[in-house]
């Protein structure tokens, strides 16, 4: 019961902190443009949040082993608060970066959020309570651009300072009905940290293919996200309200079968086979993205896609979960947060340099990044992974 209780606590947790980040994301370059970020700069601007989370992010995992998951997740909700309110705050360019690096140095909300799953739930469990923890965050995206969108009427400063509201009562949850699931924490160990574990950990048969696995899928997700605005508004010629309403589509497909979740672990006996064919089908409807050229074909290939994408965090956290260390999840999980960081930026950037040849080659520069993927879940099946 009190597992439950701080699952769905987690749950409310990462619905603010989504929803927050979400209500913002989509207001940076216009919010931007006025101190002077451009369709140039504005790249540089969302990926120093992310190089920023790729380094602290292990950092805090490996410190709410030692220092237990509720102080260092209070910590990383004050950091995005603050975040918020510099942003509202900004008077320059550099006061925007100092935000964004605030926030990404601590953001890590997500991974100390999975390893607190991790602790409090079963290898039977794990798939399912991962899958709640991914609807919830899956929720906030799609309800932070809309929130931020009729926010950002009253004025542009609006939306950030709610998002900081939205922090605040995150700390004010965590701090005062989340109980700390860390029971085994390595008090007595003096703490330390090396950045070379980022490249020894995907030696380890199964979590670091598992690591690399999730990299791939998560260049292939936000690679097609380019395809899909440069697609939808230069060849569909949809307007911003029915792109908003498209995307919104494909988030709560995946939404639907994180909620799925517990069925398929029921029918299928190895999460490795799970992850393995749902990324196979994911591959054949990116290919099918990139053939599209009317409204009706991309959109079914595409919420095909966003539906059975939807496994990947699930599956892929609980097999890492279940073959890590359980003194060392929060560790191992923020590793894998900062290749999911990393792979966040790479994506958009490769993106945006093949669209020279056109804009399906994005799609099947996607279903490459998933066809590695795929083979690698092969190894990962052979690695005996449950």
């Amino acid at each position: 019961m009190k597992a439950n209780k701080s699952l769905w606590i987690l749950a409310v947790i990462c619905v603010i902190n989504s929803m927050g980040f979400g209500i913002v994301v989509p207001l940076l370059y216009s919010y931007g443009k006025k101190f002077g970020v451009t369709e140039h700069t504005i790249g540089l601007l969302t990926a120093a949040f992310s190089i920023a989370q790729f380094f602290a992010t292990p950092v805090l995992g490996a410190l709410s082993d030692k220092w237990g998951r509720k102080p260092v997740l209070v910590i990383s909700l004050i950091g995005t608060c603050i975040s918020f309110i510099l942003f509202a705050q900004a008077r320059s360019i550099i006061m925007l970066f100092a935000a964004r690096i605030l926030d990404g140095l601590t953001g890590g909300n997500i991974s100390v959020a999975q390893a607190m799953v991790s602790d409090i739930s079963s290898p039977k469990d794990r798939a399912k309570n991962f899958g709640i923890l991914s609807s919830a965050f899956g929720f906030g995206f799609v309800a932070g651009p809309a929130i931020g969108g009729l926010l950002s009427k009253i004025g542009l400063q609006v939306p950030f300072y709610f998002a900081a509201v939205i922090a605040l009562a995150g700390i004010l949850i965590t701090m005062l009905f989340l109980k700390e699931t860390n029971t085994e924490r390595k008090d007595k160990q003096e703490y330390q940290f090396n950045y070379a574990w980022l490249i020894t950990v995907l030696k380890q048969p199964i979590v670091g293919v598992s690591i690399f696995i999730g990299f791939m899928l998560t260049m292939a997700q936000f690679s097609m996200i380019i395809g899909f605005q440069t697609f939808s508004v230069d060849q569909l010629k949809l307007s911003p309200t029915q792109i908003g309403l498209f995307y919104a589509g494909f988030a709560i497909t995946g939404i639907v079968m994180q909620l799925l979740v517990p069925l398929l672990t029921k029918a299928f006996s190895s999460k490795a086979i799970i992850l393995l064919i749902s990324t196979l089908i994911c591959l054949g409807a990116m290919i099918l993205s990139g053939f599209a050229t009317g409204f009706i074909l991309f959109a079914v290939a595409v919420c095909v896609y966003g539906l059975f994408n939807g496994l990947r965090n699930p599956m892929l956290n609980a097999i890492i979960a279940d073959n890590s260390d359980s003194k060392e999840q929060g560790k191992v999980l923020g590793i894998n947060q900062s290749y999911t960081s990393i792979g966040q930026t790479l994506g958009p950037v490769t993106a945006g340099l093949i669209t020279v040849i056109s804009v399906h080659s994005i799609f099947f520069l996607a279903s490459f990044y998933i066809l590695i993927a795929f083979l690698l879940c092969f190894k990962l099946k052979s690695q005996n992974a449950s």
